[in-house]
């Protein structure tokens, strides 16, 4: 693929602003269209558009898959903890107004954005995880047979 030049420079371009936009979906996922889910796919993409112009091997070295699997745990505890420490201070299962008790809309506003941040971060780690092992696959037919 060295003769893809256009194609690569294009992709450095255009992955930093996919990965900021992913951000601005993140964190402003509670004021409008958005979220979590949407934020993690849009993340996800930019490293599997960066995988099929540099190589499965090159991603791997910028986003290894023991760290995809650690994103994965990281973003289920984020959710869940923050249902856990809800019921430990005497309040419903993912009831925001434990984390800030005094004042119910700062914790209704950080437990959106600590929630969404768990499901953005697990949806990232899955599309890539599910892009890894389609990838790593060996192919029944070589390209040159094609």
């Amino acid at each position: 693929m060295r003769h893809h030049l256009i194609l690569r420079v294009i992709t450095k371009m255009l992955v930093g602003t996919i990965f900021l936009f992913a951000l601005y979906v993140q964190f402003h996922g509670d004021y409008s269209p958005g979220g979590g889910f949407q934020a993690g796919v849009i993340m996800a993409s930019g490293f599997i558009i960066y995988g099929l112009i540099f190589s499965l091997e090159k991603l791997q070295l910028v986003f290894p898959p023991w760290l995809v699997h650690k994103l994965l745990a990281l973003g289920v505890l984020l959710y869940a903890g923050t249902g856990i420490y809800s019921l430990l201070g005497g309040y419903a299962y993912l009831d925001y107004t434990a984390l800030s008790p005094h004042h119910p809309e700062h914790g209704q506003h950080l437990g959106i954005l600590i929630v969404e941040a768990g499901v953005g971060i697990t949806v990232t780690g899955v599309m890539v995880a599910i892009y890894y092992a389609f990838a790593a696959r060996t192919p029944i037919i070589n390209d040159e047979e094609w």
